[in-house]
């Protein structure tokens, strides 16, 4: 006998700069992050991409992908996307797309993916300022006019 359903295990969750599918299926995942480097805050990323691959599932699911910024209390990002999953033995892949993305302060972000509100993984992404290589300071304002 069938189930009706089985929530599906997370495989693997990875924030990265792109994912792109090949014309035989498989995944090729650009700029895997682990710290978001910047060279100032606030600073407004062109594109992150969050790659989840979910598996031992059987029914019908929402996924939430949630991006917190410092402090918990706001959520600048989110993205619910329903998949199917027709065979316990195969994986469903989804990938999330967060574009033009502010981080206004610099420290621990979180990436949280929830399937049908059960939370499966929660995982810090730090934004770090690092200045940029081999730039020279700019030079300092005018101070007021001698009087």
């Amino acid at each position: 006998m069938q189930p009706a359903r089985i929530l599906p295990d997370l495989q693997c969750s990875l924030l990265c700069e792109e994912a792109r599918q090949e014309a035989n299926g498989n995944f090729f995942l650009v700029g895997i992050l682990d710290v978001v480097r910047v060279p100032h805050v606030p600073v407004t990323a062109f594109k992150l991409t969050v790659f989840n691959r979910w598996t031992a599932g059987y029914g019908q699911f929402t996924e939430c992908v949630r991006l917190i910024a410092p402090g918990g209390n706001v959520a600048p990002r989110r993205s619910e996307v329903r998949f199917t999953m027709a065979d316990p033995n195969l994986n469903a892949t989804t990938v999330t797309l967060f574009a033009n993305v502010e981080f206004a302060a610099a420290g621990p972000h979180f990436i949280e993916v929830s399937v049908d509100d059960v939370l499966k993984v929660r995982y810090p992404i730090n934004v770090v300022v690092v200045p940029t290589p081999g730039k020279a300071p700019g030079p300092s304002p005018p101070g007021p006019p001698p009087s």
